[in-house]
């Protein structure tokens, strides 16, 4: 990245990352309901939290967790631009990756809390990272969604090999994110997931998921589970488009005798009416 670019120029892929220029000193305020990744290909940033002052140079790159607030100063440095390219790592696709993620290989020892502001000495594989990605904001080339998506993940498996104690800080599915066991489920809810895994999917052992789903229903997660199948059912049936079989296998349901049976008792009248 050393052509230089108009001052304040920003490029923008999928709300993931990003990255601009600045000819004069800036200060702003940081606050992001998401992770950040950040690393620095020219310039300089001194961070501020709450009276710790953090600077990063030129090749460096420093973490900065979700809902926090820090105040950075971004600069040119040595006759050089401010260029920096930014990792967002929002909470839906933090969930999609931990669901794939083998729960016997996670570091039973994890658990230090990680601090708001981590800077990340110069490694290869992060300064390959995102050195790799300096073609698309060179040229014309737009970045596809598959590549964006695998390079948020590559890192999100550095940052995970720089310390094991960033698995609880990146997938902490808990507080403050207790709705999204409602968003998984509306997600999954077509899916044959026992309630052991989708407490396990959203990060949460089978006791605390039955207690928090107390605090969002008063139905049990199965039968909460139910009662969306056959309201979207439904809704597929009065368009009249389907027939009740494919309805039934589309939204979940093993058995269309069970599935019409379940639906007449909930609904007053069999699906064929509908249909």
């Amino acid at each position: 990245m050393n052509n230089k670019r108009p001052p304040g120029e920003i490029f923008n892929y999928s709300n993931i990352f990003f990255s601009y220029y600045l000819d004069d000193g800036h200060m702003c305020a940081s606050s992001s309901t998401e992770h950040k990744l950040i690393y620095l290909y020219s310039g300089e940033i001194i961070l501020n939290d709450s009276g710790k002052e953090t600077v990063i140079k030129q090749g460096e790159c420093v973490f900065l967790k979700k809902n926090t607030n820090v105040t950075m100063l971004k600069q040119p440095k040595e006759g050089k631009q401010f260029a920096t390219i930014y990792l967002l790592f929002n909470r839906n696709f933090l969930r999609k990756l931990y669901q794939t993620i083998d729960k016997n290989k996670l570091p039973l020892t994890a658990g230090k809390k990680i601090p708001t502001v981590v800077k990340i000495e110069e490694r290869p594989d992060i300064t390959s990272l995102f050195e790799s990605l300096t073609p698309y904001f060179n040229t014309a080339v737009v970045p596809s969604d598959e590549v964006v998506n695998l390079k948020i993940q590559e890192g999100i498996y550095s940052l995970l090999s720089v310390d094991k104690d960033f698995y609880p800080c990146l997938f902490d599915f808990t507080e403050p994110w207790k709705i999204d066991i409602l968003d998984f489920l509306n997600d999954n809810y077509t899916y044959d997931l026992s309630i052991e895994e989708i407490a396990g999917y959203t990060g949460r052992s089978l006791a605390s998921f039955k207690r928090d789903f107390k605090k969002i229903s008063s139905l049990t997660p199965q039968k909460w589970i139910n009662q969306k199948r056959l309201d979207e059912a439904r809704k597929m049936l009065e368009k009249n488009d389907k027939k009740i079989q494919d309805v039934c296998f589309e939204v979940g349901f093993k058995n269309v005798s069970h599935f019409s049976r379940i639906y007449k008792d909930t609904f007053g009248h069999a699906p064929t009416q509908l249909a």
